[in-house]
């Protein structure tokens, strides 16, 4: 549904089960690593405390401190999404609270991103429902609009499309689109068994390290 005023788009498919187990086997530094390093979301907080995020973006363009269309959003949420708000990095409004979030753990939503302002933060700090916010604040939200549902949004940096695949943990968020994720996964494997190597190395007490002493030689540090 279109109009000057707002645009409605259905909901984006989810991440099938296989994937979402591999997923979460995977911290977020080894997707990042292997997306050339320039991709990912940048600048937002982590206010759940536990709990890994894997999920299919649901995404909401809102005006910055106003939910009206973050509201719709929700009721097309299913199990396996996250939902994703743009809501322009401001954090003069908070724009969802512990209501909303209890509302879509209801629903099976995976998690939340929002690229703006959330309130009651304990309740989010004290559950492993992942939440990743710009900041937050006490003052609550207006319900007036405009707002697009279900679009193309800029998350710290990132352009994310609906249904793109959404990682996150402690160290942060990355997207990418569904049609990499197997590749990705299969890549961050191989990342972690690399890695495996190189921490047994250090382990062995090698004076030379193959990690380390070649980058070295090659720019004439050594």
């Amino acid at each position: 549904m279109q109009n000057p005023s707002f645009t409605l788009n259905p909901a984006p498919p989810v991440l099938g089960a296989d994937l979402v187990a591999a997923l979460r086997s995977i911290v977020t530094p080894h997707l990042s690593d292997n997306l050339n390093r320039q991709r990912g979301v940048v600048g937002l907080t982590r206010y759940n405390r536990r709990g890994k995020l894997v999920g299919s973006a649901l995404t909401v363009k809102t005006r910055p401190g106003d939910n009206l269309f973050i509201y719709h959003a929700m009721t097309l949420v299913q199990p396996g999404h996250v939902l994703v708000v743009d809501a322009g990095g401001d954090l003069t409004n908070a724009c969802v609270g512990e209501i909303m979030k209890s509302y879509l753990q209801q629903r099976g939503c995976a998690g939340l991103i929002v690229d703006g302002a959330i309130r009651d933060v304990a309740a989010f700090e004290n559950d492993e429902f992942p939440c990743y916010a710009r900041g937050h604040v006490h003052r609550g939200p207006y319900k007036d609009g405009p707002g697009e549902v279900n679009v193309p949004v800029n998350i710290g940096g990132q352009v994310i499309q609906p249904g793109d695949v959404i990682v996150a943990d402690e160290d942060g968020i990355v997207s990418f689109p569904p049609s990499q994720a197997e590749a990705l996964v299969q890549k961050a494997r191989e990342h972690a068994a690399k890695e495996e190597r190189i921490m047994a190395e250090i382990a062995s007490g090698a004076a030379r390290q193959s990690w380390l002493h070649p980058v070295l030689e090659a720019k004439n540090l050594l």
